[in-house]
């Protein structure tokens, strides 16, 4: 039986074909689309909306929350991602994924327990495509593909130096398959 998700379904391939832009670009991108279906009317207990963004690290008071934002880990794997033969590589894209919401008075870390299970949430029904033919995010099909996806536990804290609100950090490992000649295909 081939499970498949409808949210999926709404935004791929549509982020998957952005002229001009590079391929871990697209793969952000396609990201972004994925956690921005994170809304109550979606079967989800937070609503995103358009509240999920990329490479920010300062937000303000007037910024929306609850919201989320993607960086890429500051410090690359140690690793030769050079291509072995011919112009593709494989290798690990980190990203790190920050959700930060409004405290409740008197346990101000569980709505932010709860936007992380909603954003893991959303992380399974992405690895679902991986049941349709071996690929995430529907890239492909050899070069330039989401081979895999996975993450870490994730971490919940409360507000303190990082943040005025409760946040949680999610590490998301994407295991790329890039054609560093031809990245903007």
């Amino acid at each position: 039986m081939t499970i498949t998700s409808p949210l999926n379904d709404a935004i791929f391939p549509i982020a998957a074909v952005v002229p001009g832009d590079p391929f871990r670009l697209r793969v952000q991108k396609a990201l972004t689309e994925a956690f921005q279906q994170i809304t109550v009317a979606n079967g989800f207990r937070t609503d995103l909306g358009g509240s999920v963004y990329r490479g920010r690290t300062l937000f303000g008071d007037d910024d929306p929350l609850p919201m989320v934002s993607m960086l890429e880990e500051p410090i690359a794997p140690e690793a030769n991602l050079s291509p072995d033969v011919g112009t593709s590589a494989s290798g690990d894209y980190v990203l790190m994924v920050q959700g930060f919401v409004v405290d409740d008075k008197d346990n101000p870390t569980d709505p932010a327990h709860v936007l992380l299970a909603d954003v893991k949430k959303r992380l399974v029904e992405l690895k679902l495509d991986e049941r349709l033919d071996d690929r995430v995010f529907r890239f492909g099909p050899k070069a330039n593909t989401v081979v895999s996806v996975s993450w870490d536990g994730g971490v919940v804290r409360p507000a303190d130096e990082v943040s005025a609100v409760a946040y949680f950090w999610l590490r998301v490992t994407l295991d790329l398959a890039e054609d560093q000649l031809n990245p903007f295909e």
